[in-house]
């Protein structure tokens, strides 16, 4: 598997993530294959919250790996904190509380990484501060990003904390690529060119922060998977071109053109089903041309100024 860097964590970690949200529709023993075939693959990259499935996925998650000190020195853990049901809750005693939660859930004691799920309109940077400050010194958390944030919002926060903000988790993918099309639409007056954003993608690559885009299949706000969908024939056409080239499937190579990208981010994938995780591994093996790049880009409706 291809190895990125996080480089304020300076960790290096498999290229790609994997997403947990959906551990708990499964079984034990369908969870237990799916991790072997994880690790297997060089994926020892788990990304949790404790939303995902009212935290039953991390506890399916401790049981199927048969977490123990061993277990957890092969793994990277990362979890998420802030949703609750109808607001969010950055206070110093949810995040205390959630991050104590998701360690006896997952049975360790301790995260690699912990974010904040979403930005809180009311959130206090300084409470967050003594949070992240508190997890820190006793061991719990080594390190921290956050989720959903734009450049302001990081700002706001890394002022008052101690710790470098490592990672922002975004939605990107080829049917939702907003933080590409603002930079190739420059000074123009159309749709794409709107900064909706604040230049996050730019701000992240600026101060070495790591991207980890989430749902790469999905258009929309979980509207849908467009690999196969009629909505996207001509880039459907394409990656289905290029998977022929590159002996892949048009799941790989959708990967593939986000880990092309300079920015080098993880992005975290949600699949459930261990066949499909093999045929989104072989992305690490396509070595995509800026032509290709491109081709991808434009076939999936966007058009260069």
């Amino acid at each position: 598997m291809k190895i990125i860097e996080i480089k304020r964590a300076q960790m290096r970690v498999p290229a790609i993530g994997i997403g947990c949200m959906r551990m708990s529709r499964l079984a034990r023993p369908e969870a237990e294959r799916y991790i072997a075939t994880a690790l297997e693959l060089g994926l020892n990259f788990f990304d949790h919250a404790d939303i995902y499935g009212g935290g039953e996925s991390e506890t399916i998650f401790a049981k199927a790996i048969g977490m123990n000190p061993t277990v957890r020195e092969r793994v990277i853990l990362q979890s998420k904190c802030g949703i609750k049901r109808g607001w969010y809750d950055s206070s110093k005693e949810h995040i205390l509380s959630s991050v104590d939660a998701i360690l006896k859930r997952l049975g360790t004691d301790y995260l690699d990484f912990l974010l904040i799920h979403r930005p809180d309109a009311l959130v206090e940077p300084g409470e967050v501060a003594e949070a992240f400050d508190a997890l820190a010194t006793a061991g719990k958390v080594r390190h921290f990003g956050v989720s959903n944030h734009n450049p302001a919002q990081m700002q706001l926060l890394q002022k008052s904390l101690n710790q470098k903000l490592a990672i922002n988790q975004l939605q990107f993918g080829i049917a939702h690529t907003g933080m590409v099309d603002v930079g190739i639409n420059v000074n123009m007056k159309n749709e794409a060119g709107i900064n909706r954003d604040g230049s996050i993608l730019d701000y992240c690559r600026l101060n070495d922060i790591t991207i980890q885009p989430w749902s790469p299949f999905q258009y929309g706000f979980f509207e849908g998977v467009f690999i196969g969908s009629d909505k996207y024939i001509e880039l459907n056409k394409e990656l289905d071109k290029q998977a022929q080239q590159y002996g892949v499937t048009p799941s790989a190579v959708a990967i593939a053109w986000i880990l092309r990208h300079p920015a080098a981010m993880q992005p975290i994938v949600g699949t459930m089903n261990a066949g499909r995780l093999q045929e989104i591994a072989e992305a690490a093996k396509v070595d995509m041309t800026r032509e290709e790049w491109y081709a991808i880009y434009r076939a999936a409706g966007n058009v260069l100024p």
